[in-house]
């Protein structure tokens, strides 16, 4: 089974196919890259061959890139020398690529060279784009569905087969940087516009194939190889390129704080490459890529936001012997806030969606909101009228309990006090019928006490949703003490249907994501009770990578809210509960009325509009700030190992039981530094020995809450890895 195969017809054209068996997308690997040029290395010496197109077998796409699974172990699998081993590989694909740039011609004289074309069915990402760009003329199937780019700066590395090079001189560093920096993917004809490809055409292969029987000499050599050439917006040290990159620079550190390692390193290739010939800029290209694949960063984020978020998307903790249970029609208890985006990612995944609240009026507000919603995305011209009345029309809004009849799944998303959920919990379970799977959207509260409200505990779950529910990507769901496997397959199923990720952990107060979340929010408040500038602790979690600081995510989320969760957990644990300077401070803020910025005034001032104005300065008449200041970096730690710590207890106290759920969802629910991978991946990358002696120096100066668990313990006195040592059961599961 082969991944290239080549066919030249009578015309002399040699057309090289790309079709990865077993896969609907083709992705590159080494043996693919050798079949390649094996292909291409036949058509140049074949005299009778006049051209070549490259092409997919696949009907609606080219490539997706390389495979993920090599990307993430090209490191290990480069020998004792790993840069060396890195290098010489990324060299060895830059050779080939160039060999199909040139096809045969003398660089010297310009001549001797065969035309090759690429014919694009649809998607190209990364190697998948990078390939065509080393070609003379890109053809791309006319379909809209299609995606044109280079997303690799989204998994934590750059184009490094001669992308970067290659398209900042096709399109000027001005023009490259929203695909190279940005890694957008565009639809064709926006792609031929921007000037990555060259035609859009009904039929990419046949308009390819005619290209090349009709090119010219000047059409087989590319701008940078023509004597004369000049790179488009100017070199770096040409005065309008001298501002280009000066502003690239600022933007990149503006909009990563530098805790980012690929966006760095991409810009120091092009800036760098721009200096140099051709050739020159390839092998910069190749040190700088290896680089980042020396960095621990990219393995974990290659890992973490594609490799294990696939894995659980596609069902990787998912009860193996219950049959599909997708859900088809859905009843949302609380037309608030919450239940009105739940009902939104519903309708729009195609269901029949039954919005319960109170009165006509509180249901058809919630309505209303995926009505607004869709007038917001046909002023975008992203949604048509037809499409918005099809999903108003599979959203009932209604008082009436009788239309949850039918329903196979039921969401309660009512206000977050238990008597509320067990009253409604109740009423509802009398209409729907016994094989309904009951789930609660809340946050905070134990799911084993609120099934207790329901007549068949095994059907009882929890669905925890983010908000705001229609842009979060991640979904909690939490098992009850009795919870059983339909129930968790039907959860899962629901998930994969609104095309979110979803975890699965077991039940325990505040579950996996708030049990992490709420240490990080309370240190902040902790040091600021301490005398350290708010500013300082904000900055130092975004210079970490968090998109938010710990004192700007209390702001947005409500002081009143944290004041709430405080008081309850206090009631649940009684004497056990751990007094905190925090929960202080955050009840004095709730009493003058500071509740965040709903109410225009928190730990920030607001204008009447609601942008924050600088912190508030009546902060620092009750807690001044400390003469000397906090190191930053010790500021940063205080707040990753307030966050990990809770993930490792979490584990340990089986609340999580796969540590890829650990690591994807602190990501995508409260944006846990993206570029270390999560928690776990963290840990292994600073280690367990060092993590271990830091809790101890933590635990020494700030106190018990950063005692290092036993497990940490354990492996730091083992020399183990969460990945070494529950990586291998993770996937097995």
């Amino acid at each position: 089974m082969t991944d290239f195969t080549m066919t030249t017809g009578d015309d002399g054209v040699a057309v090289i196919t790309w079709d990865v068996p077993g896969k609907s997308m083709n992705v590159m690997s080494l043996d693919g890259l050798a079949e390649l040029e094996a292909c291409f290395d036949t058509a140049l010496a074949d005299e009778a061959v006049k051209g070549i197109v490259i092409t997919s077998g696949k009907p609606d796409s080219f490539a997706g890139g390389m495979d993920l699974n090599l990307l993430a172990t090209l490191k290990e699998q480069a020998g004792d020398d790993p840069a060396r081993g890195l290098f010489e590989g990324t060299m060895a694909m830059h050779r080939l690529l160039r060999k199909i740039e040139l096809a045969g011609m003398d660089l010297k004289t310009k001549k001797g060279g065969k035309p090759v074309a690429a014919a694009l069915p649809g998607t190209a990402a990364g190697i998948g784009l990078e390939l065509p760009l080393a070609t003379h003329r890109i053809f791309v199937a006319d379909n809209p569905k299609a995606r044109i780019g280079l997303p690799e700066i989204m998994v934590g590395i750059f184009p490094g087969a001669g992308g970067t090079t290659r398209l900042t001189r096709k399109l000027g560093a001005m023009g490259a940087s929203p695909f190279l920096l940005e890694g957008q993917m565009v639809e064709p004809k926006k792609a031929k516009a921007a000037g990555l490809v060259d035609e859009v055409v009904a039929d990419p292969l046949a308009a390819a194939r005619e290209w090349v029987l009709n090119a010219k000499p000047a059409d087989r050599i590319k701008p940078w190889d023509d004597k004369g050439y000049k790179m488009p917006g100017g070199a770096p040290y040409h005065p309008a390129g001298f501002m280009t990159f000066v502003g690239a620079n600022a933007m990149v550190n503006g909009k990563t704080q530098g805790a980012f390692p690929a966006p760095k390193a991409l810009l120091s290739a092009v800036y760098e490459g721009a200096l140099v010939p051709f050739d020159t800029a390839l092998k910069i290209e190749a040190r700088w890529f290896t680089n980042v694949l020396m960095n621990p960063s990219s393995g974990a984020m290659i890992r973490s936001l594609f490799l294990n978020k696939e894995a659980l998307e596609k069902g990787a903790v998912r009860p193996k012997d219950v049959p599909d249970q997708r859900v088809k029609k859905l009843g949302v208890l609380g037309a608030g806030m919450m239940g009105a985006g739940i009902a939104l990612v519903s309708a729009q995944a195609g269901m029949e969606v039954v919005l319960i609240d109170r009165d006509q009026a509180a249901a058809d507000k919630g309505k209303a909101y995926t009505e607004a919603y869709l007038d917001k995305g046909i002023a975008r011209k992203k949604v048509t009228p037809e499409k918005k009345e099809a999903m108003l029309n599979l959203i009932t809004a209604t008082p009436d309990l009788d239309a949850l009849k039918g329903c196979d799944l039921i969401i309660e998303a009512v206000f977050e006090d238990p008597k509320v959920k067990a009253e409604i919990t109740a009423r509802v379970a009398a209409v729907i019928p016994e094989t309904c799977i009951f789930a609660s959207n809340t946050s905070t509260l134990p799911i084993s006490d609120l099934a207790k409200a329901f007549p068949r505990q095994k059907d009882f779950i929890g669905i925890h949703f983010f908000s705001p529910v229609e842009k979060m990507l991640l979904v909690e769901i939490i098992k009850g003490k009795e919870t059983g496997p339909v129930a968790v397959a039907k959860a899962l199923d629901y998930v994969r249907q609104i095309r979110k990720t979803p975890i699965v952990v077991n039940d325990a107060r505040f579950f996996y994501c708030n049990r992490c979340i709420i240490p990080y929010v309370n240190e902040g408040a902790r040091m600021i009770t301490e005398g350290v500038a708010p500013a300082l602790i904000d900055h130092a979690a975004q210079q970490l990578g968090f998109p938010v600081g710990p004192i700007q995510l209390t702001d947005e989320t409500s002081i009143d809210l944290g004041a709430k969760i405080a008081r309850a957990t206090k009631a649940a644990m009684g004497n056990a509960y751990p007094d905190s300077p925090a929960d202080e401070m955050i009840f004095w803020m709730e009493e003058k009325g500071r509740l965040g910025r709903k109410a225009k005034a928190g730990f920030f001032d607001y204008d009447e509009a609601g942008k924050r104005q600088g912190y508030w300065k009546g902060m620092q008449d009750k807690y001044p700030l400390a003469e000397e200041q906090p190191g930053l970096i010790e500021v940063q730690q205080r707040l990753m190992f307030a966050q990990v710590l809770e993930a490792v207890r979490a584990l340990e106290e089986g609340v999580l039981e796969d540590i890829r759920e650990g690591d994807v969802g602190a990501i995508l629910a409260w944006g846990f530094a993206p570029w270390s991978g999560g928690p776990f991946s963290w840990l292994d990358i600073i280690g367990a020995e060092y993590a271990a002696e830091r809790c101890d120096q933590l635990e020494a100066a700030y106190g018990p809450r950063f005692k290092c668990p036993d497990l940490l313990r354990e492996m730091a006195e083992k020399g183990q890895t969460f990945y070494g040592r529950f990586g291998a059961q993770a996937q097995a599961a």
